[in-house]
């Protein structure tokens, strides 16, 4: 494809290594309240999700389960040590730094976290002014991912149209998001959270390709 018009960053696991730390911390917490899951299934369904519509979904399978809700308290206590641990451990996803120096395009972010936390890891790995003011929230639009909502959102406030804009994501829900906003979709498996059958599954979900590093990405952007 030529080169895009504009490039829609992902956040998590794809500009800031989040993933691996805030998925420790869910699935412990989660096992605890008798819920678990395979990895790969975990990631597959629960990856890019909005806190919002990761916590339905588990609170529905518990209904199911065990015919009650989830205790009081646990989407607290997994936002609360999710953000603690992130202000301990959290870095940039290995050159990112030096992908963005080369980016000559519009840019956004566009992602499934709160707000604050959102601006809390882009300040925290000094990405934060590379992309203001266009950082972008899911709880800005009705739908989160896997709706096309967010990058359509962004595509606007970018002035770019759909067609020409490529979105990189390291989730299924973030490429069907993608592909459902008629964007291209090129997937990433960069961060430390990625499993071996990551690339597939993100082909599987309408990745146009996959790169496993940012310094692959740079180079396809100076093709």
């Amino acid at each position: 494809m030529p080169q895009p018009a504009a490039l829609i960053f992902d956040c998590d696991g794809v500009l800031v290594d989040s993933e691996a730390i805030v998925m420790r911390i869910e699935q412990a917490a989660i096992a605890e309240a008798g819920l678990s899951y395979s990895p790969q299934d975990y990631a597959t369904r629960f990856t890019g999700l909005s806190y919002d519509d990761f916590f339905a979904t588990l609170d529905a399978e518990h209904r199911t389960r065990f015919g009650k809700p989830l205790a009081p308290g646990l989407y607290e206590r997994i936002k609360e040590d999710s953000v603690a641990a992130m202000e301990r451990e959290l870095e940039a996803v290995p050159g990112i730094a030096e992908l963005v120096e080369i980016v000559a395009v519009p840019t956004a972010v566009a992602s499934s976290s709160f707000p604050d936390s959102l601006v809390m890891k882009l300040r925290k790995t000094g990405l934060h002014d590379r992309f203001a003011p266009h950082i972008y929230s899911t709880q800005l639009v009705p739908n989160g991912k896997p709706a096309p909502d967010i990058f359509l959102y962004a595509a606007e406030r970018l002035g770019v149209p759909p067609r020409e804009c490529v979105v990189l994501e390291d989730s299924v829900n973030g490429i069907r998001a993608a592909v459902d906003a008629g964007m291209t979709a090129w997937g990433f498996t960069g961060a430390g959270h990625a499993d071996p059958g990551l690339a597939e599954r993100l082909t599987a979900a309408g990745a146009q390709t996959v790169f496993d590093s940012h310094a692959a990405i740079a180079l396809r952007l100076r093709e």
